[in-house]
């Protein structure tokens, strides 16, 4: 904020109640005369007296929405200040302060568009409600002050300015389209095959392209700077289909695409859907989005960064689910330790768990330390676990962790039984011999009695659930195999020991 702010008016200080409203006969719009003219040349003197040659535009907002591809771009007071369309108005373009003095005229005449014009650390123009200009300046600027004065005008030293930039919600942290962005929109696109780029360039005023593998890069080298973009997922669908999606009455945006592939949309209520779909006839595919907050969402949502890579623009909109996960995302790392509640045990084994509004994944060997037929026989739907992660992705937002790796590790424990003799039940036979439970528990560890370990007579007898001595004779810690003995072991089963 700068120490020195304005507000200048064309109204006397004398004629204002004790609430500080004007009393006198004055019009609140411009006179497109002498009084237009005399507010441009104080922002031309303050201007020079904070030595500012140049202004930055920041959070433009056209009043209405521009209708690509229907209406010529005029109507907005932009038209001969950005020839090259509309999206030259965008947040962070520099102008020079003759180009700012017209957009200070464009919004006099509340011709549609606004926005706020600064000159970093030097000074700020704001144009209010019924002829109020709000200037800041990072010094007191005695001869503008003088000068605008002299114009007729009445300027007065003020705290703030009431529209200095305030964001909805503080802690809102915007998402970059960064490398990691780009990433997750070239897998969404491998993935869907397609999906639509919304890009909006100021409040109510955007444009659409259609992303594929191939024109992905090409997109984005024209997107308009510190655009806001959000990506839908199979937006356009059959005309007839989207035609018969309209609401009975609604503000929506009707987005087509034409025979040659161009996007056009129009944001229309009730009384103009007969006049749009006319306007269908010959397009490839549409599709209908409501323009009311939390109906229809996008899958997620970012803000261009600067060249530098530094987020500037200061948009803020209703984060959709997609946005909320990348948040949570942000916050993980590999081995932090977490909490959550399993909420699906998949068919194909995978164990979902919801940690905190994130669904993260356990993979079955991740499960458990120790032998198990299903991830039902170690944790259960609704059981709230601790787990580690393994790892966060941030391209395909997955998350996935580890119950096991929170608990000791007991395989070093089973290998100082090297040489000890134990009886175990037989758990599985198999063409190179049997398998038996070397410890008295459902889940206790199991080793292979190889064929050349089993004794002839035992060979073709030995079942499933008969008791077998076998000696420990080897265990494999890095692929967690158990190799056991029945030759090897005392042929007394009084010299060996039930499993432990």
């Amino acid at each position: 904020m700068l120490p020195f702010v304005y507000r200048i008016t064309k109204y006397d200080l004398a004629r204002r109640d004790e609430h500080g409203r004007y009393t006198g006969a004055e019009d609140t719009v411009s006179d497109h005369g002498p009084v237009e003219e005399a507010y441009l040349a104080a922002v031309a003197a303050f201007a020079e007296a904070a030595g500012a040659d140049q202004l930055e535009i920041r959070e433009p907002q056209i009043g209405g929405f521009v209708h690509f591809g229907l209406e010529p771009p005029y109507g907005y007071g932009l038209a001969d200040l950005f020839p090259a369309g509309p999206a030259g108005f965008h947040d962070g373009a520099l102008v020079p302060i003759a180009v700012g003095l017209e957009l200070v005229r464009s919004m006099l005449r509340d011709n549609g568009a606004w926005c706020r014009l600064e000159a970093e650390g030097a000074l700020t123009v704001h144009v209010g409600w019924d002829q109020y200009l709000y200037i800041g300046s990072n010094v007191p600027c005695e001869t503008a002050l003088a000068r605008t004065r002299a114009l007729g005008l009445f300027p007065e030293r003020i705290d703030a300015s009431p529209y200095d930039f305030a964001p909805d919600d503080a802690a809102y942290v915007q998402r970059p389209a960064d490398a990691d962005f780009w990433a997750r929109l070239r897998w969404t696109v491998s993935s869907h095959r397609a999906v639509f780029l919304e890009e909006v360039f100021a409040a109510n005023a955007s444009r659409w392209h259609r992303l594929t593998r191939e024109n992905i890069e090409t997109v984005r080298s024209q997107l308009a700077p510190r655009s806001q973009l959000a990506v839908w997922p199979d937006l356009l669908t059959d005309v007839d289909t989207a035609v018969a999606a309209l609401p009975d009455e609604d503000l929506v945006e009707i987005v087509w695409e034409d025979e040659d592939g161009q996007i056009t949309s129009t944001v229309v209520d009730e009384t103009q859907f007969e006049a749009v779909t006319s306007q269908l006839a010959g397009a490839r595919a549409a599709g209908v989005v409501s323009m009311y907050a939390g109906e229809d969402l996008p899958l997620f949502t970012a803000v261009l960064p600067d060249s530098d890579g530094v987020l500037r623009a200061r948009w803020q909109t209703e984060p959709t689910p997609g946005d909320r996960d990348w948040a949570f995302l942000k916050t993980l790392r590999r081995g932090q330790v977490v909490t959550g509640t399993v909420t699906t045990i998949a068919g194909f084994g995978v164990t979902f768990v919801d940690i905190g509004g994130f669904t993260a994944m356990i993979n079955i060997p991740e499960l458990s330390w120790r032998p198990f037929d299903h991830p039902s026989d170690v944790v259960s739907v609704g059981q709230e676990v601790t787990a580690e992660v393994l790892g966060v992705d941030m391209v395909r937002e997955r998350v996935p962790l580890s119950l096991r790796a929170v608990e000791e590790d007991p395989w070093p424990q089973v290998a100082q039984r090297i040489g000890e003799v134990v009886i175990g039940p037989v758990t599985k036979i198999v063409p190179f011999g049997v398998f038996v439970r070397i410890e008295d528990r459902e889940d206790g560890f199991q080793g292979l009695v190889h064929t050349s370990e089993l004794d002839e007579s035992s060979r073709d007898v030995v079942e499933v659930g008969d008791a077998l001595t076998v000696k420990i004779i080897d265990v494999d810690l890095a692929r967690r195999r158990i190799a056991l003995s029945h030759v090897q072991a005392p042929t007394s089963t009084t010299e060996g020991q039930p499993c432990d």
